[in-house]
Protein backbone atom coordinates (compact mmCIF):
# COMPACT_ATOMS: atom_id res chain seq x y z
CA UNK A 1 0.00 0.00 0.00
CA UNK A 2 1.83 3.22 -1.52
CA UNK A 3 0.89 6.50 0.00
CA UNK A 4 0.20 9.25 -2.51
CA UNK A 5 2.95 12.10 -3.15
CA UNK A 6 2.07 15.40 -1.19
CA UNK A 7 1.31 17.34 -4.22
CA UNK A 8 -1.60 15.15 -5.08
CA UNK A 9 -2.99 14.75 -2.36
CA UNK A 10 -2.68 18.74 -1.93
CA UNK A 11 -4.91 18.46 -5.46
CA UNK A 12 -7.24 16.17 -4.30
CA UNK A 13 -8.13 17.27 -0.96
CA UNK A 14 -8.16 20.92 -1.37
CA UNK A 15 -8.25 21.44 -5.38
CA UNK A 16 -5.02 23.10 -5.25
CA UNK A 17 -2.32 24.64 -3.19
CA UNK A 18 -3.69 27.95 -3.85
CA UNK A 19 -6.80 27.15 -1.83
CA UNK A 20 -4.99 25.07 0.94
CA UNK A 21 -2.82 28.35 1.46
CA UNK A 22 -6.24 30.34 1.65
CA UNK A 23 -7.98 27.55 4.26
CA UNK A 24 -4.44 28.06 6.36
CA UNK A 25 -4.70 31.61 6.16
CA UNK A 26 -8.08 31.67 7.49
CA UNK A 27 -7.39 29.15 9.92
CA UNK A 28 -4.54 30.96 11.44
CA UNK A 29 -5.94 34.67 10.94
CA UNK A 30 -3.11 37.45 11.18
CA UNK A 31 -0.06 35.98 13.28
CA UNK A 32 1.11 38.64 15.65
CA UNK A 33 3.56 41.46 13.23
CA UNK A 34 2.66 39.62 10.19
CA UNK A 35 -0.31 40.97 7.99
CA UNK A 36 -2.23 38.02 5.94
CA UNK A 37 -1.25 38.79 2.89
CA UNK A 38 2.48 38.30 3.76
CA UNK A 39 1.32 35.22 5.25
CA UNK A 40 -0.09 34.31 2.39
CA UNK A 41 3.17 34.71 0.28
CA UNK A 42 5.40 33.09 2.65
CA UNK A 43 3.19 29.86 2.92
CA UNK A 44 2.99 29.90 -1.06
CA UNK A 45 6.85 28.92 -0.95
CA UNK A 46 6.64 26.68 1.46
CA UNK A 47 6.87 22.50 0.50
CA UNK A 48 3.30 20.65 0.32
CA UNK A 49 3.74 18.17 2.88
CA UNK A 50 5.00 21.20 5.22
CA UNK A 51 1.41 22.85 4.24
CA UNK A 52 -0.64 19.77 4.88
CA UNK A 53 0.71 19.64 8.17
CA UNK A 54 0.02 23.06 9.20
CA UNK A 55 -3.18 22.23 8.03
CA UNK A 56 -3.86 19.32 10.39
CA UNK A 57 -2.39 21.56 13.26
CA UNK A 58 -4.49 24.55 12.93
CA UNK A 59 -7.65 22.67 12.53
CA UNK A 60 -6.91 20.58 15.65
CA UNK A 61 -5.79 23.65 17.49
CA UNK A 62 -9.54 25.11 16.54
CA UNK A 63 -11.35 21.91 17.33
CA UNK A 64 -9.29 21.78 20.84
CA UNK A 65 -10.41 25.53 21.54
CA UNK A 66 -7.16 27.41 21.62
CA UNK A 67 -3.68 27.59 22.52
CA UNK A 68 -4.52 27.25 26.42
CA UNK A 69 -7.08 24.64 26.18
CA UNK A 70 -4.99 22.60 24.13
CA UNK A 71 -2.47 22.45 26.78
CA UNK A 72 -5.13 21.86 29.47
CA UNK A 73 -6.27 18.73 27.25
CA UNK A 74 -2.16 17.58 26.79
CA UNK A 75 -1.75 17.17 30.63
CA UNK A 76 -5.42 15.65 31.51
CA UNK A 77 -4.53 13.18 28.41
CA UNK A 78 -1.37 12.69 30.72
CA UNK A 79 -3.19 12.43 33.97
CA UNK A 80 -1.05 15.71 35.21
CA UNK A 81 -4.13 18.05 34.70
CA UNK A 82 -3.99 19.13 38.59
CA UNK A 83 -0.33 19.71 38.47
CA UNK A 84 -0.28 23.84 37.28
CA UNK A 85 2.89 24.51 36.60
CA UNK A 86 3.13 21.02 33.93
CA UNK A 87 0.33 23.00 32.24
CA UNK A 88 2.16 26.64 32.58
CA UNK A 89 5.47 24.61 31.26
CA UNK A 90 2.79 22.76 28.76
CA UNK A 91 1.85 26.36 27.40
CA UNK A 92 5.00 27.04 26.15
CA UNK A 93 4.99 24.28 23.60
CA UNK A 94 4.09 24.89 20.31
CA UNK A 95 0.82 23.98 19.16
CA UNK A 96 2.19 20.95 16.69
CA UNK A 97 3.96 19.68 19.78
CA UNK A 98 0.61 19.83 22.46
CA UNK A 99 -1.73 18.39 19.58
CA UNK A 100 0.84 15.64 19.06
CA UNK A 101 0.52 14.68 22.86
CA UNK A 102 -3.03 14.57 22.81
CA UNK A 103 -2.94 11.95 20.23
CA UNK A 104 -0.62 10.14 21.70
CA UNK A 105 -2.62 10.19 25.41
CA UNK A 106 -5.64 9.24 22.88
CA UNK A 107 -4.13 6.39 21.63
CA UNK A 108 -2.72 5.32 24.43
CA UNK A 109 -6.27 5.37 26.29
CA UNK A 110 -7.75 3.44 23.24
CA UNK A 111 -4.57 0.87 22.75
CA UNK A 112 -5.02 -0.24 26.21
CA UNK A 113 -8.48 -1.08 26.38
CA UNK A 114 -7.58 -2.57 22.88
CA UNK A 115 -4.84 -4.94 24.62
CA UNK A 116 -7.39 -5.81 27.48
CA UNK A 117 -9.34 -6.42 25.23
CA UNK A 118 -6.85 -8.87 23.11
CA UNK A 119 -5.23 -10.41 26.38
CA UNK A 120 -7.60 -13.32 26.45
CA UNK A 121 -7.30 -14.22 23.19
CA UNK A 122 -3.66 -14.21 23.22
CA UNK A 123 -3.99 -16.40 26.88
CA UNK A 124 -5.78 -19.04 24.68
CA UNK A 125 -3.45 -19.00 21.72
CA UNK A 126 -0.38 -19.47 24.40
CA UNK A 127 -2.17 -22.19 26.21
CA UNK A 128 -2.72 -24.32 23.15
CA UNK A 129 0.44 -23.61 21.83
CA UNK A 130 1.77 -25.06 25.25
CA UNK A 131 -0.52 -27.81 24.92
CA UNK A 132 1.04 -28.85 21.53
CA UNK A 133 3.81 -28.55 22.52
CA UNK A 134 3.50 -30.79 25.61
CA UNK A 135 1.87 -33.27 22.93
CA UNK A 136 4.90 -33.26 20.96
CA UNK A 137 7.33 -33.51 24.06
CA UNK A 138 5.42 -36.91 25.01
CA UNK A 139 5.27 -38.39 22.06
CA UNK A 140 8.86 -38.06 21.32
CA UNK A 141 10.18 -40.14 23.88
CA UNK A 142 8.05 -43.05 23.12
CA UNK A 143 9.44 -43.06 19.56
CA UNK A 144 12.75 -42.62 20.61
CA UNK A 145 12.33 -45.71 22.79
CA UNK A 146 10.76 -47.46 20.11
CA UNK A 147 13.10 -46.93 17.61
CA UNK A 148 15.81 -48.15 19.90
CA UNK A 149 14.08 -51.60 20.63
CA UNK A 150 14.19 -51.64 16.69
CA UNK A 151 17.67 -51.56 17.35
CA UNK A 152 18.38 -53.71 19.54
CA UNK A 153 16.81 -56.99 17.88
Amino acid sequence: MSQSSPLSRVKEKFGGKDKLVDQIVGLLGSTGDEPKDELRKRLLGAANRKLIRLHDVATGLKQHGGHDKLADAAAAGLGRAKDKDYVQKLSTYSAGRLLDMVRVAERHKNGGAAKAAAAPARAARAAAKSAEKSAAKAKAPKAAAKKATTKRA
